[in-house]
C-alpha cells in the first residue's frame, strides 16, 4: 500500500513539473530519493509515467490536432508546416537519446547533477528573460525547418536531469523570436513524440525485469499524472502570459541550492 501511495505522489510531482521550466525528471529523482521509493528497475517508472502528462495534452488540444490531421488530408500548407516542425524538432532527441541513453541513465540520474542543473538553469532563465528579442513568429504554422531543427537540438540539453525539457525548448524558441504563448504550446506538442519515444524505448529495454507489481505502480503514477496535468497545463499558459518565467528561475535557484546543501550535509 505504501508503494502505491508513493507512486501516486510521484505522479502528482510529474504533472506539476512536466510542463514548467523546473525539470520533471529532476524532481522525480529527488522525490523518489526522499521517499525511498522502490519502484521498477532502470528508472523506467520515472520515464513512463510521463505518458500520463502527454495524454492530458492530447485531450486538451484534441481540436488542434484534429484540425491539423484534416489539413494534412487536404494538403493544407499550414498543417504541413505544423507537422514538419514537430517531426524535425523531435529528430535530434531521438537520435542522441538512442546513442547516449545508457550513459545518461547510469551517470547523470543523481540528486547532485539535478541540484547543479537546477541552479545553472535558473540563472540562464533570468539572463534570457532580460534579453530583448524581437518577436517574429506567432504561430507554429510559421516555423521554418531551420527554426524547428534548432529548437530540437536545444531540447537535447534537457537529457541532463534538472535542465528541464520544457524550459530548454521554450527559452530556446524565445531566443529565436517565437512569441511566448506559441513557444509554450510548441513545447507541449513536441513532448508527445519525445516522451512517447522515451517511454516505449524504456519499456522495451526493461521488459525482462518488469513485474506485475511494477506495472501496477506505473499505472497508478500514470493516472495521477494525467489528472493533475489537465489542470496544470491551462494554468501554466495563463501564468507565463502574465508573469513570464522569472518566478520559475528563482524557484530553481532556491530549490537547487537547498538540495545541494542537504547533499553536502549528509
Amino acid at each position: 500500500m505504501r508503494d502505491m501511495i508513493e507512486a501516486a505522489l510521484l505522479g502528482v510531482v510529474e504533472a506539476l513539473t512536466e510542463f514548467l521550466p523546473v525539470s520533471s525528471t529532476g524532481h522525480l529523482i529527488v522525490a523518489a530519493d526522499l521517499l525511498g521509493f522502490d519502484g521498477p528497475p532502470g528508472k523506467v517508472f520515472e520515464v513512463v509515467i510521463q505518458m500520463g502528462a502527454i495524454l492530458a495534452v492530447l485531450v486538451l488540444y484534441f481540436r488542434r490536432f484534429w484540425d491539423v490531421l484534416l489539413g494534412l488530408g487536404r494538403n493544407d500548407p499550414g498543417a504541413r508546416r505544423f507537422a514538419v516542425a514537430i517531426v524535425l524538432a523531435f529528430l535530434p532527441a531521438a537520435v542522441l537519446g538512442a546513442l547516449f541513453h545508457k550513459y545518461i541513465k547510469a551517470y547523470l540520474f543523481t540528486p547532485l547533477v539535478v541540484a547543479i542543473a537546477l541552479i545553472l538553469g535558473g540563472i540562464a532563465i533570468l539572463v534570457i528573460e532580460r534579453m530583448r528579442t524581437q518577436t517574429t513568429v506567432r504561430e507554429i504554422e510559421q516555423f521554418t525547418p531551420k527554426l524547428a531543427l534548432s529548437i530540437g537540438f536545444i531540447q537535447c540539453i534537457a537529457m541532463i536531469p534538472g535542465v528541464s525539457r520544457s524550459g530548454a525548448t521554450i527559452l530556446g524558441a524565445l531566443l529565436m523570436g517565437v512569441e511566448r504563448k506559441t513557444a509554450a504550446e510548441f513545447s507541449f506538442f513536441l513532448a508527445i513524440p519525445t516522451l512517447s519515444g522515451a517511454a516505449v524505448y524504456d519499456l522495451f529495454k526493461n521488459r525482462a525485469v518488469l513485474s506485475l507489481e511494477g506495472m501496477e505502480l506505473i499505472a497508478i503514477g500514470f493516472v495521477a499524472a494525467f489528472i493533475v496535468s489537465l489542470w496544470i497545463i491551462r494554468w501554466f499558459v495563463g501564468f507565463v502570459g502574465r508573469h513570464g518565467f522569472a518566478p520559475f528561475a528563482w524557484y530553481r535557484i532556491v530549490a537547487g541550492s537547498a538540495l545541494l546543501v542537504s547533499l553536502l550535509l549528509r
